[in-house]
């Protein structure tokens, strides 16, 4: 027998514990589907801390009682909003907590289809089960989103694998890993990998490796005029990102993608600005132009030019190469969505383009997380967005029963 339900969530990240949080807290009859804050556990180095501060680093729910520093304190654990990082594995302890509390009733199951008629979403679950729903909200997070160079993808994955496939590092003890990417994930990668006992290289197109500047106490007003804080981080640009997502609406569709992807380049957290220099070969300002599989390991060429075609500049040599070069929206990429709903969805670039109810042009599906950011801005990328996602699609769900 099919089961029927208004509305259906698929994912478990920051962005679908909130949703589920504050749709839990107004009574919806809703499902949602899988496990928590698997990109969290599975996909991001052991020992590492979050590049968001403390106050930026909380899943969403109404009223009182549930932000990462309530947690801490209950439990007597070090916190301070901007001054401490936030490591990994309290951020996760929190979120299954979190989880535990607000979204009782999760079901830790894929979704294998979701198909769409005039009025509603059939989807076919991985347990067998079959669900009909008005509503559909897909919050999967960047897991099916990685991005990879394009001379390393006709290598193996037992050669070259992106990031996120690697939680825990240590079984490249005592090997050469060349990690390509200058961003706060390349570093996270590569001192982590230094850590393990292997011999890491950092590749990277820019100049420099950047790192965030150590917290200073207090700033003064004329600091703060200049660069007023965020939860994406100081500047005028996130300050306006976090407090007016729906400005981005009005700039021209087709200058957005490149702005998301641009807003706050490549920076690693200050704290591990010691550590990476001290054990880390870096590589900057290099162009891979190819790459080819040698023995049991890996030949990479690099220019310090991009019209240089020679190559000539650096030949590297690794027994593992890991790509930690970030994730890119794109709704083909997301396997449960059904050939007819691809079809339907407009888009801009590959990301859908969304209402300001974060419904897309198949009516009743709904993105949040990173495919929103080309509607909603950078705020998006990050998990700060959350709290505002909540509030607005909850709204518009509500209404859209009434």
């Amino acid at each position: 027998m099919t089961s029927v339900s208004s509305v259906a969530v698929i994912g478990a990240g920051p962005y679908g514990l909130s949703l589920g949080a504050h749709l839990q807290a107004t009574g919806a009859d809703f499902r949602i589907f899988g496990r928590p804050l698997d990109t969290w556990r599975t996909a991001m180095p052991r020992g590492m801390h979050l590049k968001s501060d403390g106050f930026a680093s909380n899943l969403s729910a109404p009223g009182a009682g549930s932000t990462l520093a309530d947690y801490c304190t209950d439990r007597g654990l070090p916190y301070h909003p901007t001054d401490l990082p936030v490591p990994l594995a309290r951020f996760v302890d929190y979120g299954m907590d979190f989880q535990r509390r607000h979204v009782p009733d999760l079901e830790q199951t894929d979704v294998r289809t979701v198909e769409h008629d005039d009025r509603r979403f059939r989807i076919s679950l991985v347990s067998g089960e079959e669900l009909v729903a008005r509503r559909v909200v897909v919050a999967t997070g960047i897991t099916h989103f990685a991005s990879m160079p394009r001379q390393l993808a006709h290598l193996p994955t037992d050669l070259v694998t992106h990031a996120s496939a690697h939680h825990d590092l240590s079984r490249f003890a005592g090997q050469r890993v060349t990690v390509v990417g200058a961003g706060a994930s390349a570093v996270v990668v590569a001192v982590n990998l230094a850590r393990a006992g292997a011999r890491p290289t950092l590749v990277a197109r820019s100049p420099v490796v950047r790192f965030s500047g150590a917290p200073g106490g207090p700033r003064s007003v004329a600091a703060r005029l200049r660069q007023p804080g965020s939860g994406l981080g100081p500047g005028w640009r996130s300050r306006v990102s976090c407090d007016a997502p729906d400005l981005f609406r009005v700039i021209p569709s087709r200058w957005r993608p490149e702005i998301v992807r641009r807003h706050l380049g490549p920076s690693s957290a200050w704290h591990l600005r010691e550590d990476f220099e001290a054990t880390v070969d870096v590589l900057t300002g290099r162009v891979l132009l190819d790459a080819d599989e040698v023995g049991t390991g890996v030949r990479l060429a690099l220019s310090r030019h991009r019209d240089d075609p020679s190559g000539c500049g650096t030949v590297v040599h690794a027994d593992h190469v890991i790509c930690a070069t970030g994730y890119r929206a794109d709704v083909h990429r997301l396997p449960f969505l059904a050939p007819g709903v691809l079809a339907g969805l407009r888009t801009v670039g590959a990301s859908p383009s969304l209402s300001r109810s974060f419904e897309s042009s198949v009516p009743g599906l709904y993105f949040l997380g990173l495919p929103a950011a080309v509607s909603f801005g950078p705020l998006m990328r990050f998990m700060y967005g959350d709290a505002f996602a909540s509030r607005r699609l909850v709204r518009a769900l509500r209404e859209a029963a009434r």
